[in-house]
């Protein structure tokens, strides 16, 4: 006889297949391959600095020429992580370090798109070689927050104060230098057979980024408190980018102490998984070791090392695998210790902004472990249902489904793929005429108008994933409702190496 969890289950997959028939027409196929060209490309929409000859967005102009020259540095480069003109640190490192775990996992299946991925992240790495080029100091922010949200302007046009953020020896950030580090270690290894000389810089300065990190303990949005909160404030303390760097470290070097350090340390984490309330009177909901994103690492940490077990020489790693095994049965819909929401249309759904960012890198992360269950020939085990490595890439697949087309609304939420996609997406470059159509200033107010517009942005910000529907399954398609329309890199990096998979 059928047991219960098993029907529950067999319930759950039979509308699955349902609610994704019904919004997908006959067959919801996708051509993932055009999803991944577009989804690289939008990085380059997302581009601060002098743009190069090889420029594809050509209505992007170069922008923030003078960063760091007030303080006598060349700070110029990198991304802007959203919709505004601000450069943070935190989120774009994070943003590089998955780019390039989407390169190493899954750039065999990026065929011609894999030189556009590499070039990706080397845009950001070159940015965070300057950012940490003086010992003891790490560059975390360009652009005042405040006035720059007060602005509706072009990057090009703008003219709020570049104010460069810095921590230091006596005013530490161990989650931004932590994931700096990194992402300059993971970067380093996939231009280990294509540009040596840079690797090896990269793993260089990673290493030392990491000791400064580490030495000079303590959370960034203590030592610039309303400068980075609530922004890119670190609600889960920073222990978990250091583990999360070590770990990058270990894989790219191959030296045990890095491996060592996560082992020593991970124990921190565990009891460190309280819910909390910052100074800001914000509470934070953690989820333990099962959260992962630009600012909990805590899952990625266990199916990283779990993906390279067994490990030659190492020993006491079980925990890890236990507990990357425990984290997929929190997303499974069918497992009873499921902590994520769905939408009525099948979306995985988190409380707080926007929603997407955990769809993509949470289907990243199951991705990557079930390539490892499958290699290892293993499968998970959720009270009384078992999961092997199909069915995770089956949910992984549905998601990503239901990102291009296979929802409720008809719609892809990703710009310019489909025939349906957002028009109105909160992002300043995009919603404003390009310098080719109105080469005039656009002063801070000046764009004001173009913001209450109910007319289609004029600029396509191609690839580009909104924050996505809301817990309903609806969408507003409006810059007003930025949680909704407004598009980030930590959305779209991870979404990279999964549209790759898929690919093929």
């Amino acid at each position: 006889m059928m047991g219960l969890l098993s029907l529950v289950m067999l319930l759950w997959l039979v509308a699955e297949v349902m609610v994704l028939g019904m919004a997908s027409g006959e067959d919801g196929q996708h051509d993932y391959a055009d999803a991944l060209v577009k989804s690289i490309l939008f990085f380059e929409g997302q581009r601060s600095g002098k743009l190069p000859s090889s420029q594809r967005m050509k209505w992007r102009k170069d922008s923030a020429l003078h960063d760091g020259n007030e303080i006598g540095m060349d700070l110029v480069g990198g991304y802007y992580d959203a919709g505004d003109n601000v450069k943070y640190n935190f989120p774009m490192a994070f943003s590089t370090t998955m780019l390039a775990w989407s390169v190493l996992e899954f750039g065999q299946f990026m065929g011609s798109e894999l030189n556009h991925a590499e070039e990706a992240v080397r845009w950001a790495t070159d940015y965070l070689l300057k950012a940490t080029s003086i010992s003891g100091l790490v560059y975390v922010q360009v652009g005042n927050p405040y006035e720059d949200h007060n602005c509706w302007q072009r990057p090009e046009d703008m003219d709020t104060p570049r104010i460069v953020y810095a921590v230091n020896t006596s005013r530490p950030g161990s989650e931004v230098s932590a994931e700096i580090a990194a992402a300059l270690a993971a970067s380093s290894i996939i231009f280990k057979s294509s540009n040596n000389l840079y690797s090896e810089k990269l793993l260089q300065r990673a290493e030392e980024v990491f000791d400064f990190a580490d030495k000079y303990q303590g959370s960034y949005k203590d030592s610039l408190g309303s400068w980075v909160c609530p922004f890119y404030c670190d609600w889960s303390g920073y222990k978990d980018e250091l583990l999360w760097a070590a770990a990058w470290l270990h894989k790219a070097s191959n030296k045990i102490e890095y491996l060592n350090y996560v082992v020593k340390n991970i124990g921190e984490l565990e009891s460190n998984n309280k819910p909390s309330e910052d100074k800001y009177n914000i509470k934070i909901a953690n989820n333990g070791g099962y959260e992962f994103g630009w600012d909990n690492k805590q899952a990625g940490i266990n199916v990283l090392i779990s993906s390279e077990l067994p490990l030659p020489g190492a020993s006491n790693l079980s925990i890890f695998q236990t507990n990357a095994n425990d984290f997929v049965c929190t997303i499974l819909p069918e497992s009873p210790t499921r902590s994520v929401q769905y939408s009525p249309g099948g979306l995985l759904f988190k409380p707080g902004g926007s929603n997407m960012q955990h769809t993509t890198a949470l289907s990243f992360l199951l991705l990557v472990y079930a390539r490892h269950l499958n290699r290892t020939n293993e499968v998970v085990h959720c009270g009384d249902t078992t999961a092997n490595s199909d069915r995770l890439t089956s949910h992984v697949k549905g998601q990503v489904d239901y990102i291009l087309g296979n929802n409720p609304m008809n719609m892809s939420y990703m710009v310019g793929y489909g025939e349906k996609f957002p028009q109105r997406i909160h992002h300043r470059g995009s919603s404003l005429p390009s310098i080719d159509k109105y080469p005039k200033h656009i002063k801070c107010k000046g764009g004001t108008p173009y913001y209450l517009s109910h007319k289609p942005n004029p600029n396509l910000l191609i690839g580009a994933v909104v924050g996505g529907p809301d817990a309903n399954d609806t969408y507003p398609d409006s810059r007003a409702f930025f949680v909704e329309s407004e598009p980030t890199t930590y959305i779209n990096a991870p979404l990279v190496g999964v549209l790759a998979f898929f690919k093929i």
